[in-house]
């Protein structure tokens, strides 16, 4: 049996049955919650793509690399984000379009070419995205979902690491 989620967007999707033994309305919730930090972690993962692919200057193999692994680093955490929302009988909705209109992340300059600026540009929505993580952990243990939580736990961890490699490029020696 299916039953429409009625905490979820005006194109609500479809919950299915699942013995998750998380009250419905919490699952509904945290559907909800999990589907928008997929939509800015896809955006994330493009952006990062953006950065890959047009960073230029003399440390531009250097970034060329590390954008690339942060990006493949952003894609484990989209496929985990996405089945957490299919665990919890939801159906995860990744789509472009989707991501492109629920993303809480600003927008990636397009015109961007400089290493420098690459590593500000990357290193904001890093931050941003980390902070979206962090508050998600919140909310699914306000949901009872110690699930949820550990899984943005690690995500956040993950983001603060990449932060960490990113900002190095722009941090001077002391």
């Amino acid at each position: 049996m299916m039953k429409k989620n009625k905490n979820t967007f005006a194109d609500s999707p479809t919950m299915y049955r699942t013995s998750n033994d998380l009250p419905l309305v919490e699952r509904a919730e945290l559907i909800t919650l999990i589907n928008l930090r997929l939509a800015s972690a896809i955006d994330l993962q493009l952006q990062l793509k953006q950065a890959h692919w047009n960073v230029k200057g003399p440390s531009f193999i250097g970034l060329h690399e590390l954008f690339d692994h942060v990006a493949e680093s952003v894609e484990g955490y989209v496929d985990m984000i996405a089945e957490r929302i299919v665990q919890l009988g939801g159906t995860a909705e990744g789509t472009v379009r989707v991501a492109a209109a629920r993303s809480r992340l600003d927008e990636y300059p397009l015109t961007l070419a400089e290493g420098m600026a690459h590593v500000n540009a990357v290193a904001t929505a890093l931050s941003n995205f980390g902070q979206q993580a962090r508050a998600t952990i919140g909310e699914a243990e306000e949901l009872n979902d110690a699930d949820t939580a550990d899984l943005f736990t690690e995500v956040s961890r993950g983001i603060d690491k990449w932060l960490w490699f990113v900002e190095a490029h722009a941090q001077a020696a002391t």
